[in-house]
């Protein structure tokens, strides 16, 4: 069992320290610094929150992806074929993205994340995973003008990605985490979903975690198992019915544990960690558990992201002090 987090952490301070990274875009795009100076800031910003993470006590860390301006355009600008056009809502949510749109052949350039993960890894004291957007939810929050055929956009996608995961993998990145949302918003695309997994993950030497977050796997499970990952993430805050769905088949994969809100400022405690943690060790092995947040942490205070690891780390070493 260990603790963990989901991808991203706040960039933006407590007061009165002084906002950096905010500072630092909006200087950028004035033109008052250069993008070498940026990456200095995001550099000091993404050693800064990997910090805090490791004092929080939190065993296996990102880098808070401070470099992603959101999930999509952070690797649609590394693939060729891509441009990014206008602001879109991210789901449910009030938060906004530049959609990517694909007006050419998809295609993997180089690396993407590559040099981020090595950054972080060489400044963590706790072990990083990458985090890589997967290719259905980064289809679907696109546009295509090239394919018109959803399949076709998406499996180009996997093809592409599946070059970056062995870049990865290459780098040193032991577990990589692949994130698909969107699957739970299309859930008629489970067969599509899970022959891109099959090209994804193909070739690749880590181990493999998939996430899902902002609600429950109804319907996709017991098939989601078939999905060839080794760890499966699921959201329990927003998707709580996943407590009951989990108990109709044997869960046959490790289980990410998403018990802390990641989007709300309420401080669970570290007795109803703990106590979540015993209960997902009724479904798997407690040595399967991966506990973290329900998704990413980005848009918490700094302060209330950092209670909330601590909280978590500390439930889970009682968790695991319990089952000793």
């Amino acid at each position: 069992m260990n603790s963990t987090v989901v991808g991203s952490y706040p960039k933006i301070p407590d007061p009165p320290a002084p906002g950096r990274w905010r500072a630092g875009v909006e200087k950028l795009q004035r033109g008052d610094i250069t993008p070498e100076e940026m990456r200095g800031i995001e550099d000091e910003v993404t050693a800064e929150v990997l910090a805090e993470m490791a004092v929080a006590g939190v065993d296996v860390v990102t880098d808070g992806q401070i470099r992603w301006e959101d999930g999509q355009t952070y690797f649609a600008r590394g693939l060729g074929g891509f441009t990014i056009h206008s602001l879109q809502r991210y789901f449910d949510t009030n938060v906004y993205y530049r959609q990517p749109v694909a007006t050419g052949e998809i295609a993997w350039r180089g690396p993407i994340s590559v040099a981020a993960y090595e950054f972080a890894s060489a400044h963590s004291p706790r072990p990083v995973k990458p985090v890589v957007t997967g290719p259905l939810t980064l289809a679907l929050l696109s546009r295509d003008e090239f394919y018109g055929n959803l399949d076709q956009f998406v499996m180009a996608l996997a093809a592409g990605l599946n070059q970056e995961l062995k870049a990865l993998a290459a780098a040193g990145a032991k577990l990589i985490q692949v994130d698909e949302p969107g699957l739970l918003t299309h859930r008629d695309r489970l067969p599509l979903f899970q022959r891109a997994m099959g090209v994804l993950w193909e070739g690749v030497s880590a181990t493999r975690a998939l996430y899902t977050y902002f609600g429950h796997v109804d319907g996709l499970y017991p098939a989601i198992l078939d999905t060839p990952v080794d760890i499966i993430g699921l959201d329990f805050v927003a998707g709580a019915r996943n407590w009951e769905v989990l108990r109709r088949a044997r869960f046959t994969k490790q289980l990410g544990l998403g018990i802390l809100d990641a989007r709300n400022t309420k401080m669970e405690t570290r007795d109803a960690v703990a106590k979540a943690c015993r209960r997902a060790a009724e479904i798997v092995s407690p040595s399967h558990l991966h506990v973290g947040p329900s998704a990413g942490l980005e848009f918490l205070p700094r302060r209330v992201a950092r209670q909330k690891l601590e909280v978590l780390a500390a439930g889970v070493r009682q968790a695991r002090e319990e089952a000793a």
